[in-house]
């Protein structure tokens, strides 16, 4: 399963820019959509069978290992860092080691889960790939990071969001196995995004009201209006440049984007999903890693949810969670029939 944090039509758009102070950045997004369609086309990976009782295996110590592609394309690279090894003096190869223990750690200490597969999987990452490469993707055995164009984005390790994020569709791919296409493609983006910023609230021990829920921080120049690649709390608002355009998420089902572009619209409508989550640790209030995170992770780990779910189907299965981990008649339960019915999802 390849996913990358960078939608193809963000990197469409750049690839369209003739002014020359972006030169650099509409060369590099051509590549990455080159690199984008060669993979999809290659790479067609079912989602592993996981053996009965792996989500309560007990978890272990994180096991990373840091490669250095040094502009090439080649995985995984030179060995550059491994467990328990100093830190080498460069910011990306030190920022992915450092981002792969933060969500080993969250996921471990909050869901006791055995890394990202249940079963102790081996956190594996390379930086530097290509040259100025536009993108950060999970490739369905280990996290590749680009250096960035420069002009538009900056290296991709420098955000712990994105490095939680392309995590995350290494659980998904490991459970639930949703598909990357229309809305259960949208649900596996949202559930990236949910545990992405997860990982980052629970590294800065961030509760629900002080998180910026922002996807994707720190990875834009000072060259563009934008805060992040997307915003969870309030869809749509991520950006408003002259070169990005203007963010295209929904933050209901009342401006939901049919589309056969990206997948089914899967970076798009993502938004609609992620902002249910939000109000409703934004109703419960503290962390948003305590009961929200609990109830979406069980979700999407206890095995019931189709592999093609819809938003729908998806927001029954969290109130049937809240259920089973509180009670029906709790507050829990309560506000994620609220959070859905806000966004417009039926449940």
């Amino acid at each position: 399963m390849y996913c990358s944090i960078i939608p193809p039509y963000l990197l469409r758009r750049l690839a369209r820019q003739d002014a020359p102070e972006f030169s650099a950045a509409a060369r590099a997004a051509r590549e990455a959509l080159g690199h984008v369609r060669s993979v999809h086309a290659a790479r067609t990976q079912a989602a592993p069978e996981i053996p009965a009782g792996v989500r309560q295996a007990k978890p272990g110590p994180s096991n990373r290992s840091v490669f250095d592609a040094a502009g090439s394309e080649v995985l995984p690279g030179k060995l550059v860092r491994k467990e328990g090894e100093p830190a080498t003096g460069d910011p990306a190869a030190d920022e992915a080691y450092d981002g792969l223990g933060h969500t080993h750690r969250l996921y471990a200490d909050v869901f006791g889960r055995n890394s990202i597969d249940g079963r102790g999987l081996p956190l594996n990452a390379t930086v530097h790939f290509g040259k100025l490469y536009d993108n950060a993707f999970w490739d369905g055995t280990q996290m590749v990071f680009g250096d960035g164009d420069g002009e538009v984005f900056q290296r991709f390790t420098r955000s712990l969001s994105v490095i939680g994020h392309e995590l995350a569709h290494g659980v998904t791919q490991y459970s639930a196995g949703l598909a990357y296409r229309n809305q259960a493609g949208a649900l596996n983006e949202s559930m990236s995004d949910v545990f992405g910023a997860l990982v980052e609230q629970y590294v800065k021990k961030q509760s629900t009201a002080e998180a910026s829920w922002l996807i994707g921080e720190d990875l834009f120049t000072s060259q563009v209006e934008g805060q992040a690649l997307r915003s969870m709390k309030a869809p749509g608002t991520a950006y408003d440049d002259d070169v990005l355009g203007k963010d295209p998420q929904p933050d209901s089902m009342d401006s939901y984007v049919k589309t056969s572009a990206d997948n089914g619209g899967v970076h798009i409508n993502s938004g609609i999903p992620n902002r249910a989550f939000c109000l409703l640790a934004e109703q419960l209030g503290g962390n948003a890693w305590d009961s929200p995170g609990r109830i979406w992770y069980q979700t999407l780990t206890a095995g019931s949810l189709p592999t093609a779910a819809t938003f729908t189907v998806f927001a029954r299965a969290t109130a049937a969670a809240a259920t089973e981990l509180f009670g029906s008649g709790s507050k829990e339960h309560d506000a994620v029939r609220n959070a859905w019915e806000t966004v417009k999802v039926k449940l």
